[in-house]
């Protein structure tokens, strides 16, 4: 693992597009509404992207090693679907629950972050899986100062995950990020604590953990992208972009329409 400690310039930077990243999701919040579909919310996503912020859509033609180029400008994922889910033209309806995945590239950097969106009432296990997996980002975030270690993120999320009864996804995982998308480290969210790379002041990276209803068990569709869950479970994710600091962390996308950290953690 080559793990790039970003150097001051570099913070600021990502100290920009982070906020940028953050800023789309404030902007399209109002939007994510019944009867409007995330084939819209990704065209007016990717107006505010290019025309406000001056800034480029990471996911559109995005293509790494063994995929087709990604056709949209963010991920959209709705209820059983984990990850990567290509907008469309399904219209949202109540009850839906959808994660909005957006990455913004600025001055040749990238901040990425997602938040889960609800739809009208949603059911209570819904609801509850959402809350949750918000948690779970928080208590991964809590693990972050110098000399822990990577592990200590993934056991701390598995740990509440499990004992609220649901699943943690394997295939996927956090990452490394700065001049380029994916960079090292990984960040798993599961595992042991006191395991894995040690922290440094200056490494960012996103944290990002994908739960489940049901079991942890996920499967790849014909598009090449939107990945759902095997048994047709909900699935929910949140992500923040997170800078180490000499003292603890900096969480790089939280803006002020984000959904704040718990009190308790």
């Amino acid at each position: 693992m080559s793990i790039q400690i970003k150097t001051a310039a570099e913070i600021e930077k990502m100290r920009l597009v982070g906020r940028l990243t953050g800023e789309v999701l404030d902007y399209i919040t109002p939007f994510v509404t019944a009867g409007v579909s995330t084939e819209e919310i990704d065209r007016l996503c990717h107006d505010y992207i290019v025309n406000v912020q001056g800034a480029i859509p990471a996911p559109l033609n995005y293509a790494p090693p063994g995929y087709t180029p990604y056709p949209k400008s963010i991920c959209a994922s709705i209820n059983h679907q984990v990850c990567h889910g290509i907008p469309g033209e399904r219209p949202l309806k109540n009850g839906d629950i959808v994660n909005l995945d957006v990455t913004v590239i600025k001055d040749g950097y990238h901040g990425d972050s997602s938040r889960m969106f609800i739809v009208g009432e949603p059911s209570i296990l819904a609801r509850r899986l959402c809350e949750l997996t918000h948690e779970c980002l928080w208590i991964g975030i809590a693990q972050v100062r110098p000399g822990a270690h990577l592990g200590d993120i993934g056991a701390a999320i598995q740990r509440h995950a499990e004992k609220a009864g649901f699943s943690v996804v394997r295939e996927f995982c956090g990452h490394g990020i700065g001049s380029r998308f994916h960079e090292d480290p990984q960040v798993l969210h599961f595992g042991k604590a006191g395991t894995g790379a040690r922290l440094e002041p200056g490494m960012i990276f996103t944290i990002e953990p994908m739960i489940n209803a049901g079991k942890p068990g996920i499967r790849q569709l014909a598009d090449g992208w939107t990945v759902v869950t095997k048994d047709h479970s909900l699935s929910a994710q949140w992500e923040h972009t997170i800078l180490v600091t000499d003292t603890g962390f900096e969480v790089l996308t939280l803006t002020a329409g984000a959904r704040p950290q718990p009190d308790w953690v």
